[in-house]
């Protein structure tokens, strides 16, 4: 490894230990995610509950909390201590605005989530985060895990050069990608979003830089050539996939919630389990515009 690279996996994993009084967090990997205990999320939590757990967050990224029982409004409840909710678009009629129905079965020929991704970064204000609970795992316990990168490291790892260059691009990001891919049009009453955003971001509350771009909705990186941009885009795309480093992994168990930072990390839902059921429920909280 190189010498900046190990200087910056030095920093990150040197850090002084962290005070939590009314929780306890367990680290995944030194550099991302962690296993949150001591919370009941069918409860409301308490002012230095939400302190503490705002902190976990900001500093691991992906938190994992197990044997929780909860309704969807107790779910709807929990993601507000993080913001505003984001409505899901294209919402079948009469179901809850706010909730995503994750579900795949021997039925189904393809998954949401299937390959690496941060979710609606097309749209202006992309999402603050995610919070995802799995309700019935595949039979036998296996397979269905979720990968997750840190893409504040991902940038980090890369040369200093490297990271100069970048530091002064954009891409666009196109919400129709997903379905042109797929062979589709958008349905005419979806608002398709499509925002040109730094392809190096500035966190919105720890100011730490992270790598912003993703295969599903980056279309290009107009300072550039389409031939030098899909050359750049595929290189970062897979420095994201190869660089086991830059990971954590979550196995799913029944009655498990996960939240994870859609600005500090991509994940890779893993369909690995066809043709058994996995289902759940996603909720998203609004962010904010990104700045460079």
């Amino acid at each position: 490894m190189e010498d900046y690279a190990l200087k910056a996996v030095e920093r990150l994993t040197t850090r002084p230990a962290e005070p939590y009084d009314t929780l306890s967090v367990d680290p995944i990997t030194p550099l991302l995610g962690a296993e949150v205990t001591g919370l009941d999320l069918s409860q409301e939590l308490t002012p230095q509950q939400e302190k503490e757990l705002k902190h976990a967050f900001h500093t691991h990224h992906v938190l994992v909390f197990r044997d929780q029982d909860i309704t969807p409004e107790e779910h709807k409840r929990f993601a507000g201590v993080f913001g505003e909710l984001h409505p899901v678009a294209l919402a079948p009629e009469g179901s809850d605005p706010y909730i995503l129905e994750i579900k795949a079965t021997k039925e189904s020929r393809a998954v949401a989530g299937n390959g690496w991704h941060a979710d609606g970064t097309a749209d202006a204000e992309p999402s603050l985060g995610s919070l995802l609970y799995i309700t019935t795992i595949p039979e036998g316990g296996s397979g269905g895990d979720t990968v997750f990168a840190n893409m504040h490291l991902a940038y980090e790892l890369l040369s200093p050069s490297m990271r100069t260059f970048l530091d002064s691009l954009t891409a666009v990001h196109d919400g129709a990608l997903p379905w042109t891919a797929a062979g589709q049009t958008p349905p005419p009453e979806y608002e398709v979003p499509r925002t040109e955003q730094p392809v190096v971001a500035r966190h919105p509350e720890t100011d730490r830089k992270l790598l912003f771009v993703n295969a599903p909705y980056t279309s290009h990186i107009p300072q550039l050539s389409r031939t030098e941009s899909d050359a750049l885009l595929e290189m970062l795309y897979a420095h994201i996939a190869r660089t086991p480093l830059l990971h954590c992994r979550v196995r799913w168990q029944e009655r498990t919630l996960v939240l994870w930072d859609n600005r500090s990390v991509q994940h890779h839902a893993v369909w690995d389990y066809f043709p058994h059921t996995r289902e759940g429920r996603r909720i998203a909280v609004n962010g904010s515009r990104l700045q460079a």
